[in-house]
């Protein structure tokens, strides 16, 4: 089983981060250069067992499947359905914890795959899409 987790400390109460970030279906509305997805499955974005798909032009690129979302906790697990590396168990959260800094978001993932393949998770998971996401909630809120 393999971790990956990038974190950063934003300048605004965890109340105001989870109000742009909580939404499952709000990821395109503060990750640099994600689509914003519809959702399949179910009516309420944040009921588990929604699916968020991603469409670029016109093709659907990725679908992940909403686990467990805790509002009141402040995070929430999804899974994705059709990963484009040779990885298997993928479900990743996305938190939001109090810290003297104003909030400390969490995005992690674990997975299982050959430990050849964990560079290109880094990079094109943790660094693409995780760190370039949580360098933009970042500048937005400070």
């Amino acid at each position: 089983m393999h971790e990956l987790t990038r974190s950063i400390v934003v300048p605004a109460p965890p109340a105001r981060v989870w109000a742009l970030i909580g939404d499952f279906a709000a990821l395109g509305d503060w990750v640099p250069g994600v689509p914003s997805p519809r959702i399949e499955e179910r009516e309420d974005p944040n009921e588990p067992g929604a699916v968020r798909v991603f469409t670029v032009d016109g093709e659907d690129v990725a679908h992940e499947r909403l686990l467990v979302h805790d509002a009141a906790h402040r995070f929430y697990t999804y899974t994705v359905l059709d990963l484009p590396l040779p990885i298997t168990g993928y479900h990743a959260t996305l938190a939001v914890r109090q810290h003297p800094g104003g909030s400390e978001v969490v995005w992690s993932a674990t997975y299982e795959g050959a430990d050849d393949v964990v560079p290109q998770v880094e990079a094109g998971i943790g660094d693409a899409t995780f760190a370039s996401g949580l360098t933009a909630l970042k500048a937005r809120l400070s």
